[in-house]
């Protein structure tokens, strides 16, 4: 067997272990909290970043670019990974979770300036995020280098990810919608490993933010208002 497969059949030895009493009331049926929508960059832990450990707590969607868009044959839709929980199981509070350095992000930034060419099912993920990243090109601040221009973009993706969930007519009333950046590079002021939010259902002034949710206010943080 592979010897990566092996170390990972180790981990799940463990973690059976650990979690065998917690499925009781989950056998049947989930009710989760929230729907994540993370990218699936390795280095993003979509279960540890929030400390979660209860089965059925978190519907954990991850794509690379965390996006939520999908194309249909009647059009743009919400992607179901993201709309199924919001539509089926009471779930009422969904966020959308960036993470600075996106390889995503950075290669819809390559294939926009640069013409950077993919294999066929990777530029397709890339031709999905463009139309959220694109327009934030021009808005862009003078003088950041690559690195820097990356890193805003990640917040400018989120934010369209969160637009489209509100402006759904699929997403039901009521449903909160956050957005946030997962920061292991020190870009944000804080630890390697928090989640910093910068969307509350629409809202991007962190002013505003913090004033509104005073409970969080030291984990709300922009690198880019526009």
């Amino acid at each position: 067997m592979n010897t990566t497969v092996v170390e990972l059949l180790e981990g799940n030895a463990r973690h059976a272990r650990a979690f065998a009493d917690r499925f009781d009331d989950v056998q049947d049926a989930q009710r989760p909290d929230a729907v994540t929508v993370c990218c699936s960059d390795s280095r993003v832990l979509q279960d540890e970043m929030w400390g979660n450990d209860e089965p059925g707590r978190v519907f954990t969607a991850g794509n690379i670019g965390n996006r939520v868009v999908q194309r249909t044959d009647e059009g743009e839709a919400v992607s179901g990974d993201v709309l199924y929980p919001l539509a089926h199981t009471g779930t009422d509070t969904a966020v959308v979770v960036g993470h600075t350095g996106c390889g995503a992000v950075t290669a819809t930034y390559g294939k926009l300036t640069d013409g950077l060419s993919e294999p066929a099912g990777i530029d397709h993920c890339l031709d999905l995020l463009a139309p959220s990243i694109e327009p934030g090109l021009a808005a862009l601040p003078d003088g950041l280098d690559d690195e820097a221009a990356v890193n805003h973009l990640v917040e400018y993706n989120v934010d369209r990810q969160v637009a489209f969930l509100l402006e759904s007519d699929e997403v039901p009333d009521g449903v909160d919608v956050v957005g946030g950046v997962y920061d292991f590079q020190d870009v944000y002021d804080g630890g390697r490993g928090e989640v910093h939010v910068i969307n509350v259902d629409g809202e991007r002034r962190v002013d505003a933010l913090r004033d509104a949710h005073p409970e969080v206010d030291g984990r709300i943080d922009r690198l880019w208002e526009y």
